[in-house]
């Protein structure tokens, strides 16, 4: 498998016992439902992770995943600049969950809202907020440029700020979280 191997849901729903499924959401995304199997390490914890997943890509290959696709390629990139190869699922859980494949939900888990629909939240009171404040002092609402500006620029390089400081918010990382890195990180060193 190449560094950066596109994979369907189609080819990757037969390859789930030999492949290493790692899911790069939050875990807050992760108990809203997960491929069947997969290791939840978020974005932001991955170079943490390096020695388990490179140990866990020697033993057979890795797949990451997110919600759409964008998160698990930018993982995948930073996983080839270190020397372990992974290959990404296109069109991530949604794609997913569209084709009809199952999803795990650990039973009593509090689902949170996808990371791109926290963004648009995100985004949209802020640029609101800039316009509203605009009405009582006048030039506030470069504020919402600045967001929109930022919008722009997380479509063009494919990274999301906002979506990395949301994903730090308590909602996103359970108390258990920590814990359940530690021993996911233990489980892929076996």
């Amino acid at each position: 498998m190449s560094t950066t191997t596109p994979l369907t849901t189609d080819q990757l729903h037969p390859r789930l016992e030999e492949l290493t499924v790692i899911d790069v959401r939050s875990p807050g995304e992760y108990a809203g439902g997960h491929i069947p199997g997969a290791h939840n390490i978020p974005l932001d914890q991955l170079q943490r992770a390096l020695p388990a997943l490179r140990a866990a890509a020697g033993r057979g290959g890795l797949a990451v995943v997110c919600a759409s696709g964008a998160r698990s390629e930018a993982a995948c990139r930073q996983l080839a600049a270190a020397g372990v190869p992974a290959a990404t699922l296109t069109g991530g859980t949604s794609a997913w969950a569209a084709d009809g494949k199952p999803l795990d939900r650990p039973a009593g888990a509090r689902a949170t809202w996808a990371m791109d629909r926290q963004v648009r939240l995100a985004a949209g009171s802020l640029v609101l907020a800039g316009l509203l404040a605009d009405l009582a002092r006048p030039g506030a609402r470069w504020f919402s440029a600045a967001i929109g500006g930022g919008l722009v620029f997380s479509a063009v390089s494919n990274t999301c700020a906002m979506g990395n400081l949301l994903g730090r918010l308590p909602y996103n990382r359970p108390r258990t979280a920590a814990a359940d890195l530690d021993e996911t990180l233990a489980a892929l060193q076996r």
